[in-house]
């Protein structure tokens, strides 16, 4: 069955820059649109960064010119490069992948358990 590690979270100054990263695990036989949601406290989760399996990417409003989502379809990961972040970028970060393995062999989402940026001076 097919899992989400995610990595590179952590306490960042305004201003600064963060890497997080996502890598798979599993046999995996299809990959689709990987991509990055974030959830601050008492609110909604919502999109951060999403690219397809072709390389097409999307960004939410409030992240444009500041982050930049990669993908590798080789190693299937997937990165979120952070810069000029502000505290209102502080929320648990999730990769999400759509996916299909051996023991699944249908395209579903699946998703990481989450790290935590945290934007604070």
């Amino acid at each position: 069955q097919g899992q989400l590690v995610e990595s590179g979270g952590g306490l960042v100054q305004p201003g600064g820059s963060l890497r997080l990263s996502c890598k798979t695990t599993g046999s995996i036989i299809s990959l689709r649109d990987m991509g990055w949601y974030r959830q601050a406290p008492g609110k909604e989760r919502e999109l951060v960064a999403t690219v397809t399996s072709s390389g097409t990417t999307y960004y939410g409003d409030s992240v444009k010119g500041r982050f930049t989502i990669s993908r590798d379809n080789a190693k299937i990961t997937v990165d979120l490069q952070m810069n000029s972040l502000k505290p209102e970028d502080t929320a648990v970060y999730y990769c999400n992948a759509e996916i299909a393995t051996r023991a699944r062999p249908w395209v579903s989402s699946y998703w990481g358990q989450g790290t935590q940026v945290t934007v604070s001076s």
